[in-house]
């Protein structure tokens, strides 16, 4: 986010009463006596050094940096995890594809990772996913959970040639591994894997409890994989003191002025309905069009929809992530970031303007999918448009779609939900233990420098969405380095991820399963 250069300035109306009304600034003071008038002047730059004092005061921001332990490396073999994570990557586990693929991607886990295979036990659940038990020495400490999904999404009809080597070779060029899943989210698996095997290599044994879960139909909506299993564990009493996922990354801090690299850690995720327009009735020859057609109607309710968005709130996971990166901005960006008593609509404006920050402050509208007509000359019997709506925290499902009626007002279109839809998960804690715990690990053993951790609302669905529906401490963070352009990379063509990213972020697992075992977690309420 863009604030701007140069000075910010701040209209503030002010007000001084006077014998015959109320004398307003910037209009007939200037007709005041010379002492009056010297007067106000004094009145006004007190009031002014007033309001500066108190922006300057909160533009300070506190650090978010408590006292760090020394920065820890872990030595990872890179050649050795590299190979891991391309045969990963070569195993075509797509989602609702051939299961003989999720089997053979558990072989490779269990060959691989020998020592891990005996320490811990492991079972399949919903067919292919997997969850991996290591037990703690101490039964009264809840567990931690680490989660990754084993599936990826097909490769788009066409787009083969548009890749810059073939997407299931797993090809190497200078720091950067292409192929399908190379983001999402075959390294959060093989580094977590990667991790418990050099723990158990070192003699390491966890007084807290372990738990891996790898989903096998993320991308399709985990109802069979992740739903499963969260089902079944909280059957068994079982109540992480923190849940881990993927879901947002390390990303670059420029946009909001933060430095290099910023650590973002989605809280909550939005909701999802897509919602099916439809028009029927007699169709006819286009030479006699009535005056306003199937797809006249339908395209009608779009415009209106598209000129009358949801509205935009700065209130929740957006404001506390702009809170957070204070202490890192420059000291204009603190002016405006920090006084948002006063400054408020500016920021929400100026974060309207573009469309991914324009989406952590609304729920979204996209029409996806327009349907009409297969001959020039004949009027359609049938129109129908396909909406899909991401939906911010505070609304649900039931609430967007009557929106979207009422908007509409249209008995001649009706409207049906298209496929699975869900609410927004629940805001996790940035203020409690398991948050803490993150933010201080990422900051022992990511980049150059320890980066700012920043709550962040992630636009997708992510197989956590489950156990935060039981209030657990639930957060998404994947803690490799991601390129401006990841939205498209992860699911479109030349997926990749820096290998020098990758293995770091094998040490970052590994220190957050050996500080979790000190630190204050309590088990959820």
């Amino acid at each position: 986010m863009s604030l701007g250069s140069g000075s910010a300035v701040i209209a503030v109306p002010l007000f001084q009463p006077g014998p015959s009304g109320p004398w307003r600034l910037g209009g007939n003071e200037a007709s005041l006596p010379g002492p009056r008038r010297r007067g106000l002047a004094l009145r006004l730059a007190i009031v002014f050094l007033m309001v500066g004092g108190v922006m300057l005061a909160r533009a300070r921001g506190t650090s978010e940096s408590d006292a760090l332990a020394p920065r820890v490396s872990f030595e990872a073999d890179p050649v050795k995890a590299t190979a891991h994570l391309r045969e990963a990557i070569r195993i075509r586990t797509i989602s609702a594809g051939d299961p003989a693929a999720f089997a053979a991607f558990h072989a490779f886990l269990q060959r691989e990772y020998p020592l891990t295979h005996r320490a811990l036990s492991r079972e399949t659940v919903g067919g292919s996913s997997l969850v991996y038990r290591w037990p703690g020495r101490d039964p009264r400490t809840a567990p931690i959970l680490l989660m990754g999904h084993m599936d990826v999404v097909p490769i788009a009809p066409g787009t083969e040639a548009s890749w810059r080597t073939p997407p299931f070779e797993a090809a190497v060029e200078g720091d950067w591994l292409y192929g399908r899943g190379a983001i999402d989210d075959k390294p959060g698996i093989i580094a977590i894997m990667e991790a418990v095997e050099a723990l158990l290599s070192s003699g390491f044994a966890p007084d807290r409890t372990v738990i891996l879960q790898f989903g096998h139909d993320e991308e399709t909506g985990g109802e069979r994989g992740a739903k499963a299993i969260v089902e079944k564990l909280s059957a068994e009493g079982v109540r992480p003191a923190l849940v881990l996922d993927e879901g947002a990354a390390l990303v670059s801090g420029r946009a909001i002025g933060a430095g290099p690299l910023v650590a973002a850690v989605g809280v909550a995720e939005k909701g999802a309905v897509s919602l099916t327009l439809s028009v029927r009735g007699s169709g006819g020859h286009a030479s006699t069009p009535p005056p306003l057609t199937h797809i006249g109607r339908l395209a009608r309710a779009i415009s209106v929809l598209e000129a009358n968005p949801f509205p935009a709130r700065l209130d929740g996971v957006p404001e506390a992530m702009l809170e957070r990166a204070l202490p890192y901005l420059p000291l204009g960006h603190r002016l405006v970031l920090g006084n948002l008593w006063l400054t408020r609509p500016l920021v929400t404006r100026r974060l309207l303007a573009k469309p991914l920050t324009a989406a952590m402050l609304r729920t979204t509208l996209a029409p996806t999918v327009f349907t009409a007509g297969d001959r020039d000359n004949v009027l359609p019997s049938l129109a129908t448009a396909v909406l899909n709506l991401r939906i911010r925290p505070g609304e649900t499902v039931t609430s967007v779609t009557g929106r979207v009626r009422t908007l509409i007002a249209d008995p001649e279109i009706s409207i049906s939900q298209l496929g699975p839809s869900w609410d927004p998960a629940p805001a996790s804690s940035i203020d409690g233990d398991a948050f803490r715990l993150i933010r201080t690990t990422i900051q022992e053993t990511l980049g150059e420098a320890p980066p700012p951790v920043l709550p962040f609302l992630v636009m997708g669905r992510t197989d956590a969405l489950y156990w935060a529906r039981r209030s657990v401490p639930t957060y998404r963070f994947s803690p490799f380095p991601m390129e401006d352009d990841v939205a498209q990379r992860a699911h479109g063509t030349n997926e990749r991820i820096s290998i020098q990213g990758f293995v770091r972020g094998i040490g970052f697992y590994a220190r957050l399963i050996r500080s979790a075992q000190s630190a204050s977690l309590p088990p959820p309420s």
